[in-house]
């Protein structure tokens, strides 16, 4: 059983293609890492719209993937950006958000051994 995500609704998405679903998880493995990073590095550099554009795209995979805690806390990065703060109100979110994200790929890599 799935601690860090839920398929729930790919399957829905797909009438339960398991292809489908192998095929979303592989992207899910080779894309997300690089997001991770030009997040981290946008918050770094207080480059909001760097920022801004990666947690929009990672916002729709958390919802497909069932990853609401994750999905909350991209909501809240993106709501930084739009105000504009300091590094120091977001450093805390990201870091939860990035030790989900790592434990969630582990899980998924080693759930459909990628």
């Amino acid at each position: 059983m799935a601690l860090h995500y839920n398929l729930s609704k790919v399957y829905a998405l797909s009438d339960n293609d398991s292809d489908f679903v192998l095929q979303i998880m592989k992207v899910f493995i080779a894309e997300v890492p690089h997001d991770l990073m030009h997040l981290e590095s946008g918050i770094e550099e207080k480059n909001y719209s760097q920022t801004y554009s990666y947690a929009h795209k990672l916002k729709p995979t958390l919802d497909l993937l069932g990853m609401e805690m994750m999905y909350d806390e991209i909501l809240q990065i993106e709501s930084w950006t739009k105000a504009k703060g300091k590094r120091k109100e977001i450093e805390e979110v990201f870091k939860s958000l990035k030790a989900q994200l790592d434990k969630a790929i582990k899980e998924i890599k080693k759930d459909f051994n990628l």
